[in-house]
């Protein structure tokens, strides 16, 4: 069985003094793996055309903690260590997959008119900007396998008015049933997918309470209540 093998952040000029004296066009080394998620969402139970809001909804480019804004998959260990699976990458930073994948569950789940991407030319009722606070691999625990963790952060505003009318946090944890690549990228598509279903929710129902005539008029003052 082969183990999985990891980075630390560290000075790369030892690396590169060696290649230059080595040469620069043969290497014995593994080809690099490029590894992708999947959107598992479906719709949401009673979503309907009906009673999906009236707006389209955009999702904004995600911000990210330090670290996490790289292709590389990210690991941490103990003593507050970060680094990254040599040999293995996503296909583009995670941001940027996330966004992607955020912008397939909420269209899965039926409660918009239409969803849309960063780059996407047409307006939009509503946007919702994230922060990816954690995609890693957590070896901390001292397990042979590591548990996965997504942290998002997301905020949900009209674009019209610029103001919140929704803010929340979801997180999900997946363990890897062994400390192999595969085993470990399936950990992150399960825990990636549960926090997507959870934002999808919340931002939905954030879009459905600030458009609803009832729940506005119940913070408005009764004006025959001053006389």
């Amino acid at each position: 069985m082969n183990r999985l093998r990891y980075r630390l952040f560290a000075p790369l000029l030892g690396a590169v003094l060696s290649a230059g004296c080595s040469g620069l066009f043969h290497s014995n080394a593994k080809a690099e793996q490029t590894y992708y998620l999947r959107a598992t969402a479906t719709a949401a139970p009673g979503a309907s055309a009906s009673s999906a809001p009236p707006v389209a909804l955009r999702v904004g480019n995600p911000a990210s903690s330090p670290g996490l804004d790289t292709s590389h998959i990210m690991l941490v260990q103990p003593d507050h260590r970060m680094g990254f699976y040599t040999g293995s990458r996503w296909p583009a930073p995670a941001p940027t997959m996330v966004e992607a994948l955020a912008v397939q569950t909420l269209r899965a789940s039926g409660g918009w008119a239409a969803v849309q991407g960063s780059g996407s030319p047409f307006p939009a009722a509503f946007l919702l900007q994230l922060t990816l606070r954690r995609f890693e691999a957590d070896y901390t625990s001292g397990a042979a396998a590591p548990e996965v963790h997504v942290v998002l952060d997301g905020i949900l505003g009209r674009r019209d008015a610029s103001d919140v009318v929704g803010t929340f946090e979801v997180a999900a944890s997946a363990p890897a049933a062994a400390n192999r690549m595969g085993e470990v990228i399936t950990a992150f598509e399960q825990a990636t997918n549960v926090a997507l279903a959870a934002l999808s929710q919340k931002a939905l129902e954030a879009a459905n309470s600030a458009q609803d005539p009832q729940a506005q008029n119940a913070v408005k003052p009764d004006p025959s209540s001053s006389r």
